[in-house]
């Protein structure tokens, strides 16, 4: 579904992508791990085109991702992005925030739209929420509710920029169960993470990333299991990794 060849990304004279090479094939999920900086989320923005190459190619289902505005809106309409931050409007209720991009960007009636939106509010639990305003749900309802935003759009692919970061401990687990469940429903996820038992459980591909480019890529049980690379044994024993 998605191939990355050789992809360059510059701030200034910062590389901050240093020649990626990957793939991401339909229906699976693939974890980017790694140390803070070392470009993970970079490589997702500029997936659906937030943040523009420098040289390579993204190519998604066969067309190369073009830097024209019009072209990467309609990318954009088929990706669905969850970011760290909620980002939802406050000044809209759950579903609101749900019905807005089908009804202002797909034409949806409201009528549809609402269906669309109490049927993935059911999906990740939230249906008793859903006239709730952002300020009166935990960190943990909001990024369920921006997780059934983006699916409102109906996306080929889901991109998670560390969804759980910002979340309290004990809200960490009701977002995980929200992704394991659309991970086994066959959707397409690209996830950077720091949640090492959700990517060792749920990912079928694990890339390690180290300051912009790919240290070692490979099914889940080897990376965590018997890495290559005494990097990813030192990243991962860091963080209290012990298989």
């Amino acid at each position: 579904m998605l191939v990355y060849e050789n992809v360059r990304k510059f701030y200034g004279s910062f590389e901050a992508l240093k020649g990626v090479s990957l793939q991401v094939n339909r229906g699976e999920v693939m974890c980017l791990i790694g140390p803070s900086g070392s470009g993970k989320s970079t490589l997702l923005r500029c997936t659906n085109g937030l943040e523009l190459i420098d040289d390579g190619r993204i190519v998604f289902e066969g067309a190369a991702l073009s830097k024209d505005p019009k072209s990467l809106r309609a990318v954009r309409q088929r990706m669905g992005m969850v970011f760290q931050s909620f980002e939802l409007f406050p000044h809209k209720t759950a579903i609101q925030n749900i019905t807005m991009g089908p009804m202002t960007v797909l034409g949806m009636s409201e009528e549809a739209a609402t269906r669309r939106a109490m049927a993935l509010l059911e999906k990740v639990g939230l249906a008793s929420k859903a006239d709730s305003y952002p300020s009166n749900l935990s960190g943990g309802q909001q990024q369920r509710v921006a997780i059934a935003r983006a699916l409102a759009m109906e996306p080929d692919v889901m991109l998670f920029d560390e969804p759980t970061s910002a979340l309290d401990p004990e809200t960490v687990g009701e977002v995980l169960n929200v992704m394991k469940k659309l991970a086994h429903e066959g959707m397409t996820m690209i996830v950077v993470t720091h949640e090492m038992t959700f990517a060792r459980r749920v990912a079928n591909w694990v890339v390690v990333f180290e300051a912009g480019a790919v240290l070692e890529q490979g099914p889940p049980e080897q990376i965590f299991g018997a890495p290559h690379q005494p990097r990813t044994r030192d990243f991962l024993s860091h963080l209290g990794w012990s298989g």
